[in-house]
């Protein structure tokens, strides 16, 4: 399943053992109550095969994904809306922590899966099977008058340069910029935005001459659409996929997060679904073609939920 822009997602729990030892009922019965989620539209599609896992086991529970956005996710999160925030990117210490801060709203980041920010053309498109960073700078820049696929590199056709990408409220968008642009937010603006990474997909598979940039999932589940194109930074090109994305040799790899309020994560329902993706977490990746966390990652993750619970129950 894969959201829109307005879609979201209501997963209704089914019977099963509980997940988080000493946050059930007495009687071992499966949670219970409501979790509200809201944020990136990279990480919509892991939340979603989570949330179905959960739902499986949980027949009175019942969990709302959102894909707002990251920064729209944070936006909800920091007026107390949301239990949740997905995002594809770090919380901005300036802005959106601070948000937070001036609301009374503290919250645990929770490592949730790994990303390569991919590159993709059309599939007529059979000249750019790499493209440098610098060329992807060249394209993307503020100011940039590149319109043409042989203004990127002479030996590309005579062939109109259609682009398509994040909105400025997706963490993609900031993550992207700063990366390849050098700085977080610097872009081009002359080209078909939308939160909604169908949108670009479709975008691009109907313009010969189209280029976009959105997460490996999308990518990886349409690659009967579009070309997934390799990025050199200097050692050669190379592909986004578990090894490169897990290792960072793929140039735009990224991590992806799961903000919880403190508050909420006192409530065994949002601890059990917490601990159901640290337990499942491999499994849920697979399920949604996204990077599982390395081990290292995930053995931090596990840890950090403990210290959370025992806090909870001190707090």
């Amino acid at each position: 399943m894969r959201f829109t822009r307005t879609t979201a997602l209501l997963a209704t729990a089914v019977a099963g053992a509980a997940v988080a030892a000493g946050t059930v009922s007495a009687g071992g019965s499966a949670f219970s109550g409501t979790i509200t989620i809201d944020g990136s539209s990279t990480l919509g599609p892991y939340v979603t095969a989570a949330a179905e896992g959960f739902q499986k086991k949980n027949p009175k529970a019942r969990v709302t994904v959102g894909i707002s956005g990251t920064g729209g996710g944070f936006t909800r999160f920091c007026k107390g809306e949301t239990d949740i925030s997905n995002a594809s990117r770090k919380i901005n210490q300036t802005t959106e922590a601070k948000n937070c801060r001036d609301a009374g709203i503290s919250y645990i980041a929770f490592a949730t899966a790994n990303d390569g920010i991919s590159i993709v053309v059309n599939q007529q498109n059979t000249w750019a099977t790499c493209l440098t960073m610098a060329e992807l700078k060249k394209i993307w820049e503020p100011g940039s008058k590149v319109n043409n696929w042989n203004d990127i590199r002479s030996s590309f056709p005579n062939q109109s340069l259609r682009l398509f990408g994040p909105g400025t409220d997706s963490g993609t968008f900031d993550f992207f910029t700063e990366h390849v642009n050098g700085r977080a937010r610097a872009s081009r603006a002359d080209y078909q935005a939308s939160e909604d990474d169908n949108v670009l997909v479709q975008g691009v598979a109907g313009e010969r001459g189209g280029l976009a940039y959105f997460g490996l999932s999308y990518a990886l589940e349409n690659q009967n659409r579009v070309n997934i194109v390799r990025v050199d930074k200097g050692s050669g090109c190379v592909a986004p996929n578990n090894q490169t994305v897990q290792n960072r040799t793929y140039p735009i790899s990224r991590g992806l997060y799961m903000y919880v309020k403190k508050s909420s994560f006192k409530r065994p329902v949002v601890q059990g679904f917490i601990d159901y993706i640290l337990k499942n977490e491999k499994a849920i990746a697979v399920k949604s073609k996204f990077v599982p966390l390395t081990p290292a990652q995930l053995k931090n993750a596990k840890r950090q939920f403990k210290y959370a619970v025992l806090n909870a129950k001190n707090t």
